[in-house]
């Protein structure tokens, strides 16, 4: 089973190994403000729904969790700070083999595995901006000693502030909380996604500017990681991406026109997994748990819940 942990919800996916069946489902978290007791009681009772004989589970985090397995922090939820999440994970899933991973490293494994491609960059961009690299086949760093933190490649230096406390960060710029904000300052009025949407196909111009603007962001990451690493290609994923029309198209006009003489980016293209990249890279850990051996570069590194 994988379980991803977004910013705003919680998604489950559970694949029987002899029949292929899938099961896939989510739930709204609570409120940040009620705090992680309540997040734990309201993972419980999912759990506590799930069908017996669970052989493996592994889990997609969106926090920055230090090698003991604690939560260093997790700007969305604050309350979580000092939490064990090692010690939550294996009071959920008592006796059952469980691993977590950034969320973002384990999209990029996914999507790697989904495009057949050893070499690449994955961006999600959802509630935050994630993301991961994977060179010949392997997570970069290294999911055991850092996560990619991708989303905080710094693009303005005089930019709007990260919730990380830093300012210019291009989650700050192209996550989809911030291009809403951007668009109802534009606009004046409050923006929902459904509006931003209808905006950009009606050529609207608060909409278009705002996800402009974004993708001119975004487009400055890829450029500046392609420069360390240069993948074969760079995959878009995550829910807002996904829904804004003609999102991925923007970064990859933009990041042909900051490349280098001479130099030829990456192509840019949507991710293949949509918005569900990180919960398959969440199943593919909890299949590696079973599997010892086979898929090196997620077994041996993904941190372990019984540690």
């Amino acid at each position: 089973m994988g379980i991803d942990i977004g910013g705003t919800k919680v998604a489950f996916r559970t694949e029987r190994e002899k029949t292929g069946e899938v099961t896939e489902f989510s739930v709204t978290w609570p409120d940040p403000a009620a705090g992680a007791a309540a997040d734990l009681r309201l993972l419980g009772a999912q759990v506590a729904k799930l069908p017996p004989r669970i052989t493996a589970v592994g889990v997609s985090v969106p926090a920055t969790v230090d090698r003991t397995g604690r939560v260093v922090a997790w700007p969305g939820r604050p309350s979580w700070t000092g939490v064990d999440f090692g010690a939550a994970l294996r009071s959920l899933f008592p006796g059952v083999p469980a691993c977590f991973a950034d969320d973002g490293d384990l999209a990029a494994i996914a999507e790697a595995r989904a495009a057949h491609c050893a070499d690449l960059v994955y961006f999600g961009v959802g509630t935050g901006v994630g993301g991961g690299i994977v060179l010949d086949g392997r997570p970069w760093p290294g999911l055991a000693r850092a996560s990619c933190e991708l989303g905080h490649v710094v693009v303005d230096r005089s930019g709007t502030r990260c919730d990380c406390g830093r300012r210019g960060c291009v989650q700050a710029v192209a996550s989809g909380p911030a291009t809403l904000r951007r668009a109802a300052r534009t606009r004046g009025a409050a923006v929902t996604a459904a509006q931003l949407r209808d905006g950009i196909a009606a050529g609207a111009p608060w909409a278009v500017s705002a996800v402009t603007e974004s993708a001119g962001a975004l487009a400055a990451a890829v450029v500046s990681v392609g420069e360390l690493c240069d993948p074969a290609l760079v995959l878009i994923g995550g829910g807002f991406a996904a829904g804004v029309p003609g999102f991925v198209p923007l970064v990859a006009e933009e990041v042909r026109r900051l490349a280098r003489p001479g130099h030829e980016p990456a192509p840019v293209r949507p991710a293949v997994l949509g918005g569900l990249s990180s919960l398959h890279g969440a199943v593919l850990a909890a299949r590696d748990l079973t599997r010892a051996g086979q898929s090196a570069e997620i077994s041996s590194s993904a941190r372990a819940a019984s540690r």
